[in-house]
């Protein structure tokens, strides 16, 4: 039972990496670059629903729109003063710019808020639910009922919508939306902005069981490279199907190795995986 147990957390966590992973497959998928202050924006949604439930009195998971709104208005500005100017630039020079982001937001959080671990108290923070000998914690599960939320919301909006499919023609070919009327520029705009939006609303909805502090994304951001890579690079559904991987494959193997090895295992697989698929379990289809 200890086994069916430990794929039950693992795919109870891995949605929470989906969803602050998408964004990262997202931005890449339309813009063509690869976002490597993408994490420092979950630090940016922990803090903004730290804020918001210290002085508020806001529960965190209540708090995750107002994260997602803040980080998508700073999403918008960046990728329009910034990331704009170097959309044809050589890879290096995207590189340096997004790791200059990221370097920029995690010793800006320090400056303003200090390098003190903060957490939340919720009333249901230690609560479990029993469902005969599996257990279900609370807090996980509201994690995870909001990624599924959100990455339905996602896929609705990315299929059924007017933007959502001039985002996926302006990632096919830009010239060929430009020429359909899509406004290119405002779709980038988008595309990073809700990119951006969906890490924070994955770290606001993490932390009653998580603390924040200036360099907590560090702490994520190989993982959710681990995640889009494995799943397919560029693709949404990869990113979902690598999140559950990940999160499945961490918590089987602290079942027979010590947590120390957990990631050691991950990287494992991770490097066999793409030694036979090197486009993912599901490959760029978007």
């Amino acid at each position: 039972m200890s086994f069916v147990q430990a794929i039950l957390d693992g795919l109870l966590v891995g949605g929470v990496y989906a969803v602050i992973s998408i964004g990262l497959t997202l931005v890449y998928g339309v813009m063509g670059i690869v976002n490597f202050a993408q994490a420092q924006f979950l630090t940016i949604g922990m803090f903004v629903a730290w804020f918001a439930w210290n002085f508020l009195g806001l529960d965190p998971v209540l708090a995750a729109p107002l994260s997602f709104a803040v980080a998508f208005a700073i999403g918008w500005v960046v990728q329009g003063q910034l990331i704009a100017r170097i959309l044809s630039a050589p890879a290096v020079a995207q590189i340096f710019l997004t790791v200059g982001i990221l370097i920029v937001i995690e010793n800006g959080s320090l400056l303003l808020f200090g390098s003190e671990f903060r957490s939340v108290t919720t009333s249901y923070q230690t609560a479990a639910l029993s469902l005969g000998p599996l257990f279900i914690s609370v807090p996980y599960l509201i994690a995870f009922a909001m990624s599924l939320v959100c990455g339905v919301l996602l896929w609705w909006f990315m299929r059924a919508s007017w933007f959502g499919r001039a985002m996926r023609a302006t990632a096919q070919n830009p010239s060929a939306a430009r020429l359909m009327g899509i406004n290119a520029e405002l779709m980038y705009k988008l595309a990073f902005a809700l990119g951006v939006g969906l890490t924070a609303f994955g770290g606001a909805v993490i932390l009653p069981y998580v603390t924040v502090f200036p360099g907590v994304g560090s702490q994520y951001v190989v993982l959710m490279f681990t995640v889009v890579v494995l799943g397919g690079l560029g693709s949404i559904a990869g990113a979902v199907v690598g999140g559950l991987a990940v999160g499945v494959i961490q918590s089987l193997s602290s079942l027979f190795f010590p947590i120390q090895l957990q990631n050691l295992v991950l990287f494992v697989v991770f490097i066999l995986v793409l030694a036979v698929r090197p486009q993912g379990l599901i490959g760029a289809v978007r």
